[in-house]
């Protein structure tokens, strides 16, 4: 499937989660309530955590209705034992096991070089972007696998052209990377740029991006 960022109002776990316009406005009056038409409380979202090693660190997710809402880089002890090891929950017969095994061989063969997207669904609004910002993030996610934009780019692209700190200040915060790119957008003169995990795994994240984009073009062509 086609990675994409859902709506704030596609956030529920498969169709059900969608409400057709009649069925919304008979529950109407239950909503206000904060009551499901059936009188029944509202239905949590689920939230998943889990952590995998990563050639740059750990990395930890956060899944809300099987959507991505937060992705952490290499993150302190502390933090990390909010998260379930990745071979611990798929012991848990509560989760659903195929969908974490599969993205988890998405994630694993993006770091190998081998996928050029991860394909997966993630929430913006869910992980607490809004304005500018998601504008900027809804644009650097748009960036080719293998390839850079510099900050002034997303900055027009955004609306906002000489917002050059704002987009730094957007992309440093990004609670979502790897999922949203922000490793591939540079500064226009020398060196990369910051980075949420430190300028190493950036470093790390374009060099292999830029190898297998050339491998990739290469078997590519060999085939064709």
């Amino acid at each position: 499937m086609p990675q994409k960022e859902m709506e704030p109002a596609a956030t529920g776990a498969g169709a059900g989660a969608a409400a057709g316009a009649e069925g919304a406005a008979g529950a109407k009056g239950a909503a206000a309530e904060g009551q499901s038409a059936a009188g029944d409380a509202p239905t949590e979202p689920e939230v998943v955590r889990f952590h995998m090693p990563s050639p740059i660190g750990e990395l930890a997710f956060e899944l809300t209705d099987r959507q991505v809402t937060g992705v952490h880089i290499a993150p302190r002890k502390k933090e990390l034992a909010r998260y379930a090891a990745f071979l611990d929950l798929m012991d848990d017969e509560t989760q659903d096991a195929e969908f974490l095994e599969e993205l988890f061989g998405r994630i694993s063969e993006y770091f190998s070089g081998a996928r050029r997207r991860l394909d997966v669904d993630y929430s913006l609004a869910g992980a607490g972007v809004s304005g500018f910002a998601r504008r900027v993030l809804r644009e650097t996610a748009k960036i080719p696998f293998g390839r850079t934009r510099t900050y002034g780019e997303i900055a027009e692209a955004a609306g906002r052209p000489d917002a050059y700190r704002l987009v730094l200040a957007a992309l440093v915060d990004n609670p979502l990377p790897i999922v949203v790119p922000c490793h591939r957008v540079t500064t226009n003169k020398s060196g990369i740029g910051s980075y949420v995990a430190g300028k190493k795994a950036k470093r790390w994240l374009l060099e292999m991006e830029k190898r297998a984009a050339k491998e990739l073009a290469a078997a590519a062509s060999a085939t064709a």
